[in-house]
């Protein structure tokens, strides 16, 4: 799928589309596994949402920090590193979790539940965080 030229308007209009139709996407997106991820900004303190990839560790849900292969994190990973507290959607749930990056110990085991990190991590010399969102009760 080809990157569109302003990132901000398609991020838009896909958080838009997910919470109008239950997280079901159309389109090139429409096979995604997708869930919304609203942080509070590190430094401006209002909340941002992001719309990640996910994959399941037993009852976790697994994001990659990956920035597309950027040199740095993304700011959301950013955010939570600053307010570990954050919300998450996925399909017509929505819920509360708290953030943490995956221990080394853990990284390989947590890893299988991405299958998208190896080619992430080929893009860039830094290593992608694994970030595990575990549901506040």
């Amino acid at each position: 799928m080809q990157m569109p030229s302003d990132m901000r308007e398609f991020n838009r209009q896909v958080i838009e589309e997910f919470r109008a139709n239950g997280g079901r996407l159309s389109g090139p997106l429409a096979k995604s596994t997708l869930l919304l991820l609203t942080t509070t900004g590190a430094r401006s303190g209002q909340p941002r949402t992001a719309v990640l990839g996910y994959g399941r560790h037993a009852d976790s849900y697994v994001v990659i920090a990956s920035n597309n292969g950027a040199t740095s994190h993304p700011a959301w990973y950013q955010n939570l590193l600053a307010n570990p507290t954050a919300t998450v959607e996925v399909g017509r749930d929505r819920f509360q979790v708290r953030a943490r990056t995956a221990e080394p110990a853990e990284r390989e085991q947590v890893a299988a539940a991405v299958s998208w990190l190896e080619q992430q991590q080929a893009l860039t010399s830094r290593e992608i965080p694994l970030v595990l969102l575990e549901r506040i009760s």
